[in-house]
């Protein structure tokens, strides 16, 4: 099964856990081979690839996120497994950091985020993970 957006079950408990303590996203994803823009979007007749996509998506993201406080973390190139099977299946990478669990809620329910930038997200990705820590 792939996972490109939350179930409705793990974001209850994303939202049943503290929203005033800070967070750490760990984001996994995996490309689309071309993105898949619903019919009628600006960007469904460009060919991107799914990773053209989320360079768009990331664009446009980031902005939002360090007006709420956050940003990145942590992100790096892939360059060869150590333990676990050789093929990894993620092509990027990231853990966002966020203020509080609150600040990455602000930003999913965000009328402007919805409307503009999630759909590039959703085009771009065939498969992801996206795993609250807390900050140690």
């Amino acid at each position: 099964m792939d996972w490109v957006n939350p179930s409705r079950e793990n974001f209850d408990l994303f939202k049943s856990l503290p929203r005033d303590e800070p967070v750490h996203l760990l984001n996994m994803i995996r490309f689309r081979g071309a993105a898949l823009y619903s019919e009628g979007h600006p960007c469904a007749g460009l060919g991107w690839s799914g990773e053209r996509a989320f360079e768009e998506y990331f664009t446009r993201v980031v902005p939002f996120i360090e007006r709420l406080g956050g940003g990145i973390a942590w992100q790096g190139t892939f360059e060869s497994m150590i333990t676990g099977p050789a093929q990894f299946e993620w092509d990027k990478v990231f853990v966002m950091g966020f203020p509080t669990a609150g600040a990455f809620l602000a930003l999913v329910t965000d009328p402007e985020y919805k409307a503009e930038v999630v759909d590039h997200r959703t085009a771009a990705v065939q498969d992801s993970r996206l795993v609250r820590y807390r900050p140690a």
